[in-house]
């Protein structure tokens, strides 16, 4: 055998990379859980004073779990689910954070400003009103990446953003109607996700699809 054959067979063989679960049904599960639990109240189908519920689904699930799932999704190579659950999660903790915080401040800062107490309320609602455009504008551009992922994440992705219109114009016009009219796209939204997410974890379960999701079955 020669030095060059001696160092070839010397050469320890590369280990494989350690295999990773599917992180979507995680972070799908996430997302549609909170979502539809928000999505009740802002619906109008539970009083507004039992939100608080919400608050430990935003920090735990929606928010800390999809950003883990969202992590997981880059260890995957799978660019779209790191952006959208790493950005999702983070809606979430945005979201927990203005309710237990930024609220309160915005209400002290403009009535210190001179505002009234309903010309701060209308400042607040504007705010969120441009806050949840601004994510509308995010999930509309992610809809066109959703069209080559499949017709489960599109469907999902399309309601949300109608979601998010509905519920800024509602807050941005201070109209409750068009507020309930976003909760209840936002109850659809989330059934389509929970849809997603059993499809993943059952058909790797079962090794077959049982739940078929679009062309890339």
């Amino acid at each position: 055998m020669t030095t060059t054959d001696e160092a070839v067979a010397a050469k320890p063989a590369p280990v494989a990379a350690p295999a990773i679960a599917n992180p979507a049904p995680l972070g799908l599960a996430a997302f549609a859980l909170s979502t539809i639990v928000l999505s009740t109240f802002n619906a109008g189908l539970l009083p507004g004073e039992g939100k608080a519920v919400v608050f430990g689904l935003a920090l735990f699930f929606g928010g800390l779990a999809q950003l883990l799932a969202g992590m997981w999704e880059f260890r995957v190579g799978n660019t779209f689910g790191a952006l959208a659950f790493t950005s999702y999660g983070a809606f979430w903790l945005a979201w927990l954070t203005f309710e237990l915080v930024g609220k309160g401040e915005l209400l002290a800062a403009a009535e210190a400003a001179g505002h009234s107490p309903a010309e701060a309320q209308t400042l607040m609602y504007q705010s969120v009103g441009v806050f949840l455009f601004a994510w509308a504008l995010f999930t509309a551009y992610m809809t066109v990446a959703a069209l080559r992922v499949s017709n489960v994440v599109l469907t999902v992705f399309v309601l949300l953003t109608t979601t998010f219109l509905l519920l800024a114009i509602g807050d941005f016009t201070e109209t409750t109607a068009i507020v309930n009219a976003g909760g209840v796209v936002g109850i659809l939204t989330a059934l389509a996700a929970f849809y997603g997410s059993a499809a993943g974890v059952i058909n790797s379960t079962f090794g077959r699809t049982v739940l078929p999701v679009g062309p890339r079955d």
